[in-house]
């Protein structure tokens, strides 16, 4: 079937919390919310049709995850990837960031874990929440490019036990390259440091670039790699709360498994379950459909900014669907570009501070909404600029 991106969905009143937490997130409601990861559309019908014939069933239990849901995260990732993960050493987790914490709570016995900033700010936070130390390998930025620095990631890795990395990446939108990965894995292994491989946006890859997952390498690398995926990112079902953790080996499963059931927390609630399969089964049109329209939405912003706002340069991701827009000609300090973009152009961003706690001079935007609502943003945005 066509799906049409450009619809406008209210969603002020389907307690989102991309919307009704704007005064909670900004301090006022009068922002347009192009902040957190999520979608401003509408899923895959195979998906809508699949959680609704659950919701007529009218009895939503304690329910049972078949054989089949695993059957269909590795027959995704054997097609979109080429890879294909053994369903024994798969977890079901409550999403990718309770995996990462639960991850660096059991793995992380000296208290170090290495990060590439900047990068989701949640991986800064998972860390310090059990009390731990993030220890930073910073990407280094030359004329709006980012790269490893990679004698200061092997030095690095020699006083940490975990290494998180976000592949591909956000906020920078970067598809690491097999190389890449490689001698990051490769360092890791020498050092006998657990790679945590975080893939949610693995799915979300643009410009003729190919995910490569990184547990997928080589067997010698696979037997140090933690892989964290979802199919909430690419088909907007984050508030349906479920991820796949992918081990090496018995023994750091059973740990893993371990944590969670000594809470209890072991089943899929009656949704996910069904939704989860339905998108990886049969949500492969819809994504198709997608990403294009995705890539044009970049397009649009870096044409606009280009020739109206040159003041700031916005990344064209090869991953993801958030732009990293760099801010730092406009002259402000964080908490003036903080204001500036809520008070004066109302709109809603993420501070690209919280990526990177020593950058100055960035905002990250997330373009995964129609282009009408991207056209409003970015006119709000000029008219902010002229004010200057």
């Amino acid at each position: 079937m066509k799906y049409n991106f450009d619809e406008v969905i209210d969603r002020s009143a389907n307690r989102s919390s991309k919307y009704d937490e704007r005064i909670k997130k900004f301090g006022t409601g009068d922002v347009l919310p192009l902040w957190v990861a999520d979608m401003d559309f509408r899923t895959a019908q195979p998906i809508i049709d699949a959680c609704k014939a659950k919701a007529e069933e009218g009895i939503w239990g304690y329910t049972s995850r078949p054989d089949s849901y695993f059957e269909a995260v590795q027959q995704w990732q054997v097609k979109r990837n080429g890879w294909k993960p053994d369903i024994s050493l798969m977890s079901w987790s409550l999403g990718v960031v309770p995996a990462l914490s639960a991850i660096v709570k059991l793995f992380s016995k000296n208290g170090k874990v290495l990060i590439q900033t900047p990068v989701y700010s949640e991986f800064y936070d998972v860390v310090e929440a059990w009390g731990r130390t993030v220890v930073e390998n910073k990407l280094v930025e030359s004329d709006g490019r980012w790269h490893i620095d990679f004698d200061d990631f092997a030095a690095k890795a020699k006083e940490c036990d975990v290494f998180l990395l976000c592949n591909p990446h956000n906020p920078l939108g970067i598809v690491w390259t097999p190389e890449e990965l490689t001698k990051m894995a490769e360092i890791c292994m020498e050092h006998n440091t657990l790679l945590v491989s975080d893939e949610i946006h693995s799915d979300l890859i643009f410009h003729g670039k190919r995910h490569t997952p990184t547990a997928s390498l080589s067997p010698e690398i696979t037997a140090g790699v933690i892989t964290c995926i979802s199919a909430t990112k690419t088909f907007n079902l984050a508030g349906l709360q479920a991820s796949t953790t992918i081990f090496p080996n018995a023994e750091l499963k059973a740990a893993y498994d371990g944590f969670w059931g000594g809470m209890d927390i072991h089943r899929n609630n009656a949704f996910s379950s069904v939704a989860m399969e339905a998108a990886y089964r049969e949500g492969e049109e819809w994504l198709e459909q997608l990403l294009p329209y995705l890539s044009a939405n970049f397009d649009y912003v870096r044409d606009f900014c280009a020739a109206n706002i040159p003041q700031i340069k916005p990344n064209c991701p090869d991953a993801t669907y958030l732009m990293w827009l760099d801010c730092r000609e406009l002259g402000m300090s964080n908490e003036e570009l903080r204001d500036f973009f809520i008070h004066k152009a109302k709109l809603g961003l993420n501070e690209g501070y919280t990526f990177g706690r020593s950058l100055s001079g960035y905002m990250r935007l997330n373009a995964a909404c129609p282009r009408a609502t991207l056209e409003e943003a970015m006119a709000r945005l000029k008219s902010a600029i002229n004010t200057l």
